[in-house]
């Protein structure tokens, strides 16, 4: 190797230099900015910081020292030099004890320490310190309000949290960030309604802030919710520089005794129920046909079950989460992924933006988030015909195609003893209704249909999984308010899998919610032998809980409306043998249902994986289509803040059409492929 000695002794005669004037108060600030940005362009972080530590020491009494000490403390976090951070940080504050931005750096520098409290006490004295907010303090007060949320709220104090993004909402209620947490935390906590409007921020700003999984929760308005994800996919992801990514060619595999190489991006594959769903499947994918590859996107995990089952099962696991979305999509791009399933969606730890970058010629929505994408990028999604009859396709941009039951479950799950009803908690004699879906989706409506039921069949109790305390007290004082006495709801304590599966039998009848229904929740039941009763709604997450009990072999549990809901719940109370001959029809199809019948489901999974593969190398890949969705979400964000919970499908359609004909005489709609397929003229 030739080493230009010449440029090396030039470069350090350069420093040292630069160190000499320093010392003797002959370097300008904004000479040494510029002189430590070339060093740590030029990877050499150590002596940037050494010019800092120098420029500081000799030049104490330089009035903008403060921001020397703010930008030697990010230099120092670069090397991983967290101590010397936050020592830069606190003399910089002491200075300039307004710095917002240092503020914000010392605290998140404090909470990966691990000491979250003394993070938000660190936040908490700036937000304190600028109520009264001016020009130069919004943006960092707002930022550090949503940092305190965000950490009380990972914390488990929701209470606290959702003063915290309150206050940053009201400051700036055009920013979705702490509206989409905190509708998310009042939904939660069970706070209705969930959306409150003051004098500084309209229902309309909080329902903008919502995320689509929140949504899905609120309203059973599918194309609403296609258009929020639409808007919500143009607002996180945006239209991200594709010149490094020209579009993945399909390559000719069809009919050639290739295998298929498909990959799967999770967040989730790990003790998580989209985990245990997707375990068997995995490990039933036939390896002569396609080849698996697994993206993991998710949290390190340890002595994880699933997670070293489905590594043994697949053919190649990546861990991505420590990179980039372009080093991610680069990873898949080079792997020749055929097909690339998202399993996240619009979810926690979700990696969207990886989609954008088209790494595969096929993009497929699937498993792990109960709704359409609404994406210029993901071009089919997997549902079964339950969830998307075909008349429903309309609420979808992806192409949808179908599996048996889009819900797999895993045959070997450990499944404890059975506990006593005494042991679990619960009176022996009591008609026992259950519900173990999260608390995010239970509504006022929801809740009041339960108070209905208990008050029309007493000494029956509503058996619930355990919340926040104060959540817990909050739904036994509504039951009280309702005319219930509150001890007839009781709270299951959490508990591990097999023990929480092996408890659930002991309930008579599972109430689903509404809008968002039972998922694996609901296939748990089922699995156990306890009959689910449902709403079937018009949207994605409504219908879920459907096709599962249709696929059990017991459609009948399947309600038309939310009266009928209420009144075959308490007529099953006073008719036991009905309930247990359901219960019966059950256990004698378990093992050979539609819901347990995972080879099928791989087979079809896989028969529609070279659908798509042969669709792609003809060229008839589908286009997801999202003309007017703009103006869907106008029109569906006035309907939704009409609080509409339930209504039949040709109600629901011609409330949008007239609304659309409306717009249309104003300004003219091009067709779409929904409900404005024929317009005037």
């Amino acid at each position: 190797m030739f080493i230009n000695n010449a440029f090396v002794a030039d470069t350090v005669s350069e420093f040292a230099g630069l160190l000499e004037r320093a010392r003797n108060q002959h370097l300008p600030l904004t000479e040494l900015f510029q002189s430590a940005e070339s060093l740590n362009a030029a990877g050499q972080k150590a002596q940037a910081a050494e010019l800092y530590k120098a420029w500081i020491a000799f030049n104490d009494a330089n009035p903008l020292l403060q921001f020397a000490y703010f930008n030697y403390s990010v230099t120092l976090r670069q090397m991983g030099d967290v101590a010397g951070s936050i020592h830069a940080l606190r003399a910089c504050l002491k200075l300039d004890p307004r710095f917002g931005q240092a503020h914000i750096n010392l605290g998140r520098a404090l909470e990966d320490c691990g000491l979250t409290s003394q993070a938000v006490q660190q936040w908490r004295g700036f937000a304190e310190a600028t109520a009264e907010v001016t020009a130069g303090t919004l943006g960092h007060r707002l930022m550090i309000l949503q940092h305190i949320g965000r950490v009380l709220e990972n914390a488990g104090l929701l209470e606290e949290a959702e003063v915290a993004l309150w206050q940053a909402i009201e400051l700036r209620p055009d920013k979705t960030e702490a509206g989409q947490h905190w509708t998310s935390l009042r939904q939660r906590q069970c706070k209705w309604p969930a959306l409150v409007a003051s004098e500084h921020v309209s229902t309309q700003q909080l329902l903008d802030a919502m995320s689509p999984l929140t949504l899905a929760c609120h309203a059973d308005d599918p194309l609403f919710q296609l258009a929020k994800a639409y808007r919500y996919n143009k607002s996180l992801i945006g239209r991200p520089d594709l010149g490094g990514f020209p579009r993945k060619a399909p390559q000719r595999k069809s009919g050639t005794g290739q295998r298929l190489r498909v990959g799967y991006v999770s967040s989730d594959l790990r003790d998580h129920a989209v985990g245990f769903a997707l375990r068997e499947v995995l490990e039933l994918h036939d390896k002569s046909s396609v080849e698996i590859f697994v993206y993991y996107c998710g949290e390190p995990r340890t002595n994880d079950a699933t997670q070293e089952r489905i590594k043994n099962a697949v053919d190649c696991w990546r861990d991505i989460a420590t990179l980039g979305d372009i080093e991610a999509a680069t990873q898949i791009a080079a792997d020749d992924i055929d097909i690339l399933v998202d399993v996240n969606g619009y979810t926690k730890h979700a990696r969207t933006k990886i989609f954008a970058y088209r790494p595969a010629p096929v993009i497929v929505n699937f498993c792990g988030y109960p709704g359409s994408m609404g994406s210029p990028f993901h071009q089919y999604m997997i549902a079964d015909e339950h969830i998307v009859p075909p008349e429903n396709e309309i609420y979808y941009s992806e192409k949808v195609l179908r599996i048996p039951c889009n819900q797999p479950l895993d045959r070997k799950r450990l499944i404890a003893a059975r506990p006593s009803r005494a042991e679990a908690g619960l009176p022996d004699d009591a008609f026992v209704y259950a519900c173990f879906n999260g608390m995010q989706k239970i509504t006022a409506s929801c809740f009041a249909r339960w108070m209905s039921i208990l008050s029309a069949t007493p000494g029956s109790v509503l058996w619930l999984l355990v919340g926040d305390e104060s959540v817990n007290q909050r739904l036994r004082q509504a039951a009280e308010q309702s005319g219930v006495a509150p001890e007839r709801l009781i709270f299951a304590p959490k508990a591990a899998n097999p023990n929480h599966l092996a408890r659930i039998g002991l309930a008579d009848l599972f109430l689903d919610t509404f809008p968002y229904g039972a998922h694996s929740t609901a296939a748990d039941a089922i699995t156990m032998g306890l009959p689910v009763l449902t709403i079937p709604g018009k949207s994605f997450a409504s219908r879920f809980c459907g096709s599962i009990i249709a696929a059990a072999g017991v459609p009948e549990l399947a309600c038309a409306s939310p009266e009928e809901y209420v009144q075959r719940a308490i007529a099953f109370a006073g008719n036991r043998k009905s309930l247990a001959a359901i219960s019966e029809s059950l256990q004698r199809q378990r093992e050979t249902s539609v819901l347990r019948d995972i080879p099928a489901t791989v087979r079809r999974l896989e028969q529609l994986f070279w659908q798509m593969q042969g669709e792609c190398e003809r060229g008839e890949t589908p286009v997801p289509d999202l003309q007017n969705l703009d103006v869907y979400y106008e029109i569906g964000a006035e309907i939704v803040k009409g609080n509409v919970e339930f209504e039949d499908d040709h109600t629901y359609r011609q409330r949008y059409i007239e609304k659309l004909a409306r717009w249309h005489d104003y300004a003219p709609l091009p067709r779409d492929c929904r409900l404005w397929a024929k317009p005037t003229v």
